[in-house]
């Protein structure tokens, strides 16, 4: 038996087989996205995910270790701050994940640990990516850390807020609980012109 697409599945199949590539191009990521690097991550939960799965929201972001006391717990309090100033709706746009730069001893039972301290609500996500990767992850964040001798780390204390596509919009250095207001009235412009 002879079977061929003839008239309106003809039709059908060639536009399908012409947007194809359009389909493509719409799932690539910018040139600039920092969701270039594919790295594998654990959550707080222990939910396995990648970097780019943040793709799809605008997410501020930082790098942090559990183990820190100084700078780290400003990264987190700042990040709540400008939670605290955004309407419900800019709120309910905006996730926040927080990248490990101590792989090692940051466990999810100690991400989850420093989540439950700082009654972190949902919208957080407290990664813990590859040893391996953690360098290629600051270096696109373009943050700078270096291990200590006695276990702590030196490293740069910023929020960034990352496009839906992973792209920079806005950057902030991270220098005591509340953010830096420039900084809050980026997001709120990014939020508010975003669809």
């Amino acid at each position: 038996m002879k079977s061929s697409l003839t008239g309106p599945a003809l039709g059908a199949a060639m536009g399908l087989l012409f947007c194809l590539p359009a389909l493509a191009a719409a799932d690539e990521l910018p040139g600039d996205s920092v969701y270039q690097v594919a790295a594998p991550l654990t959550a707080q939960d222990g939910r396995e995910m990648s970097w780019p799965d943040l793709r799809g929201r605008p997410v501020v972001v930082s790098m942090f270790y559990s183990n820190c006391h100084l700078m780290c717990p400003l990264i987190i309090a700042s990040g709540k701050a400008v939670q605290k100033q955004l309407t419900a709706s800019e709120h309910d746009a905006l996730g926040l994940a927080v990248l490990s730069i101590d792989p090692v001893r940051d466990t999810p039972a100690a991400l989850q640990e420093v989540a439950d301290a700082h009654h972190l609500d949902p919208r957080w996500r407290l990664l813990r990516p590859l040893d391996t990767d953690v360098r290629t992850l600051a270096a696109v964040l373009d943050i700078r850390y270096r291990a200590q001798p006695d276990g702590t780390f030196n490293h740069t204390s910023v929020l960034i807020l990352l496009d839906r596509d992973g792209r920079v919009i806005a950057r902030s250095e991270v220098t005591g609980l509340q953010p830096d207001p420039g900084f809050v009235a980026q997001v709120k412009q990014y939020l508010a012109a975003s669809p």
